[in-house]
């Protein structure tokens, strides 16, 4: 199974002095589009105003542009530990032992604006970026990377993808239609059994369930394996609409 997750505006700062390796990152084909957006990062941020318009910064954001600045240079950490925020403090996987953080990286991608979907052991910068930003000097995003990163995800074979993605990363590449996946809805029920989505709670609820996989790290291979895992679990799954999973928090 691999696992689809989305990245997080707010980032853990430092790491190792080590900068990113493009060729080491998961799925390698997407190296030519990680560069090229790596280079208008730095490029967009030889002009401190511009790049506050470009990325939509607030005063007190500027030092993001220092970040974007350095980003093939910066030190680096792993993906899963970079990313904070309601999600990855759910998942908290500085405290996953050894097995638990292999299968990790084994097993999950967080897709991030500039590089594509990572591995989660993936070492990665901070910087700033989000997925519907228009850089000068590129197509936008979505078309940078919607069509490579579908073939990218294909070619990696995975025999089912549960796709945990926001919408906004999923239009930055879709699972193609050939790989066996699922799309996962975070919801509740309210009086008389009314369904809604969920906001807040949507990313606890995600980053909790990768945390309890990668501590049971059980075999799963299809969308009914992870229902039936998820119902001996006592995690309600049901069939949504458009084909989606909803999970019920």
């Amino acid at each position: 199974m691999l696992i689809l997750l989305p990245p997080s505006e707010t980032k853990s700062p430092g790491g190792t002095p080590r900068p990113v390796d493009l060729e080491a990152l998961a799925l390698p084909s997407l190296r030519a589009q990680r560069a090229r957006v790596l280079a208008a990062l730095e490029e967009l941020s030889t002009d401190a105003a511009t790049a506050a318009r470009v990325l939509k910064l607030g005063a007190t954001q500027l030092g993001d542009i220092e970040d974007n600045a350095r980003v093939t240079t910066a030190p680096t950490m792993a993906a899963v530990d970079r990313y904070t925020g309601v999600l990855f403090d759910a998942l908290d996987a500085a405290s996953l032992d050894g097995r638990a953080r292999s299968w990790l990286g084994r097993n999950v991608l967080i897709h991030s604006a500039p590089l594509g979907p990572v591995g989660a052991l993936d070492r990665i910068p901070t910087y700033r970026l989000g997925a519907s930003t228009s850089l000068p000097g590129v197509p936008p995003l979505r078309r940078l990377w919607a069509e490579s990163v579908s073939h990218a995800l294909a070619e990696a074979a995975p025999g089912f993808v549960l796709d945990l993605r926001s919408e906004a990363y999923v239009a930055l590449g879709p699972v193609a239609a050939s790989v066996p996946s699922a799309y996962v809805r975070i919801v509740t029920e309210g009086d008389g059994g009314a369904v809604r989505a969920l906001n807040h709670f949507n990313k606890h609820a995600k980053g909790a369930l990768v945390r309890r996989l990668a501590l049971e790290r059980p075999r799963i291979g299809s969308r009914a394996g992870f229902v039936k895992w998820a119902d001996a679990a006592g995690i309600r799954v049901r069939q949504g609409a458009a084909g989606a999973l909803e999970l019920f928090a």
